[in-house]
């Protein structure tokens, strides 16, 4: 028990003092996050809305896919895409391998099927008489569109912070594309499993500590937004 308490002093004292090398984690795991989430977002969201709100020829297959690769190994991502962007690979030539956005880039793939699936999700559950309902009262379909868009905008908000909870705390895309390089690559969640190895358990609880934060900001931030908007 004592060497958790002194582990916990000495994550304090980590943060407390602007530990460079815990920082440097940090600001690569904001980085990278913030590239994988824009992408996913503005691939994923309209995709799924389409998705959930229109009806064409190969729907349900493209549901059965989108929902197979919720379940996709994380490991077998990290092995497609350093693949592809390796140096023999066709887009090796762009130089993405052990870099942020080359992680990025596997973890956008990662946080596609999570966005598209629950974002198509809560399109469908929405109250089956509201299209009809809005056009018989005269709406444009433009009008019924913005319509649905509100109405599933909370469905939408939980698909984001799904996203954003499995895309931050992702270790095995970041570990094979970034390559875990000091100062350079290294993530919140690789750092923690190179620290906790190397018995640097301080670390690993500064780490552990500081992307508990994050995520308990993000989802206070969504639920004030719920909040208000529902006001």
């Amino acid at each position: 028990m004592d060497y958790i308490l002194g582990g916990l002093y000495q994550a304090f004292v980590l943060l407390l003092h602007g530990d460079p090398e815990t920082f440097s984690a940090v600001w690569t795991t904001l980085a990278t996050t913030f590239e994988a989430m824009a992408a996913t977002l503005a691939l994923g969201a309209p995709a799924g809305f389409l998705l959930g709100y229109a009806d064409f020829p190969g729907k349900r297959a493209v549901r059965l896919c989108v929902e197979t690769f919720l379940s996709f190994p994380t490991v077998v991502i990290g092995l497609v895409v350093y693949a592809l962007i390796s140096r023999r690979g066709p887009l090796g030539d762009w130089g993405l391998l052990f870099t942020v956005p080359g992680m990025a880039v596997g973890l956008t793939i990662l946080g596609l099927p999570i966005v598209i699936a629950l974002t198509a999700q809560a399109v469908e559950s929405l109250d089956a008489r509201l299209r009809p309902t809005l056009l018989t009262l005269g709406a444009r379909p433009r009008h019924v569109f913005f319509a649905t868009l509100s109405e599933a905008r909370f469905g939408m908000l939980l698909a984001t912070t799904a996203a954003f909870g499995r895309i931050v705390s992702e270790i095995g895309i970041s570990m094979m594309l970034g390559g875990n390089i000091k100062w350079d690559t290294r993530t919140i969640t690789t750092a923690i499993a190179l620290e906790t190895g190397k018995g640097e358990f301080a670390t690993g609880i500064a780490l552990g500590m500081v992307l508990m934060a994050i995520a308990f900001l993000v989802n206070l931030a969504a639920t004030a937004f719920r909040r208000r908007s529902a006001a």
